[in-house]
């Protein structure tokens, strides 16, 4: 199974996305085509090796499209959300509208507040570790790994698909993977700060032809 679908993915090989992504070994056991990302996330959802699907996504596109693709699997499963979780939520949008330090800042702090525990809080997370400094501003700069913004992403899909109805987890796995690959192929994409973030929960996307295929088969 090829997915065609991770169009943004430019810069990185299947080995250099798995090794940040703690994936399983069997999911590691897999033959990596020649380092086609496409090819291999394919094999990866094949194998129903959807957690480590989510993982791969997670770390293979760019920083910014990952955290709005963690926002969406939020939204996708969110309801009656604490107003510390709430405001962790828009925090990131709002970042991923506008990338700025002044944003990124104030995720971290509304990460805090929500807790990493919270799915919307590890968004945040993700989107405070996608660059600039993790210490105090007045202080020197002390950068986060490469990797951070990957992990945080991944943790919040993961915790997002079994926070509520966990014996659905399944099925929420298979949701995220197609947001993850609509965000990939830019059909679903963050809109300006004054515009409310779109309703994902009954999404149906628009494909390229050879991802329709994938699915058709998958499901």
């Amino acid at each position: 199974m090829n997915v065609d679908a991770l169009s943004k993915v430019a810069a990185l090989t299947t080995v250099e996305i798995s090794q940040n992504a703690a994936l399983s070994e069997e999911a590691l056991a897999l033959p990596t085509d020649g380092n086609v990302v496409g090819a291999f996330l394919g094999l990866l959802l094949e194998q129903g090796l959807d957690p480590d699907a989510l993982r791969f996504i997670a770390h293979a596109l760019p920083k910014r499209e990952a955290v709005w693709w963690a926002c969406q699997c939020v939204r996708a499963v969110a309801s009656d959300l604490a107003p510390a979780v709430a405001s962790a939520l828009d925090a990131t949008e709002r970042w991923v509208a506008e990338p700025n330090e002044e944003n990124r800042r104030e995720a971290g702090l509304a990460a805090e507040a929500a807790g990493v525990g919270e799915p919307a809080g590890c968004a945040a997370m993700a989107a405070f570790w996608s660059g600039g400094s993790l210490g105090p501003a007045n202080l020197p700069d002390v950068p986060p790994g490469d990797d951070l913004t990957g992990r945080g992403v991944a943790g919040a899909v993961l915790l997002a698909a079994v926070s509520v109805e966990p014996e659905r987890a399944p099925e929420k796995f298979r949701q995220f993977v197609k947001l993850g690959l609509d965000v990939a192929e830019g059909n679903l994409r963050w809109n300006d700060p004054s515009t409310p973030a779109p309703d994902v929960s009954n999404r149906t996307t628009q494909r390229t032809s050879a991802t329709t295929r994938v699915f058709d088969t998958w499901e």
